[in-house]
């Protein structure tokens, strides 16, 4: 028999409180504060990537590589 607690799918095994603290501590010790902001800022708070830029007075593309980037971290540390 198989220990699904150790297998390469834990993510879907785990209780959903031990996947959320997963995946804040990732968010909090993987992305760099400006990713930090990029990723809550589309996520959590539902701005658009054009309100994300105006905000930074940035061009869209920068904001759009930043989420990018934080999501790429996410994935692998959480993978």
């Amino acid at each position: 028999m198989k220990n699904t607690q150790f297998d390469a799918g834990i993510q879907k095994y785990l209780p959903r409180e031990v996947r959320m603290a997963r995946i804040r501590a990732a968010i909090l010790l993987e992305l760099t504060e400006l990713q930090r902001y990029t990723f809550a800022a589309y996520y959590f708070d539902g701005k658009t990537l054009d309100q994300i830029a105006r905000e930074r007075h940035v061009n869209k593309s920068t904001v759009c590589r930043t989420l990018h980037r934080a999501q790429k971290k996410l994935r692998h540390f959480l993978s």
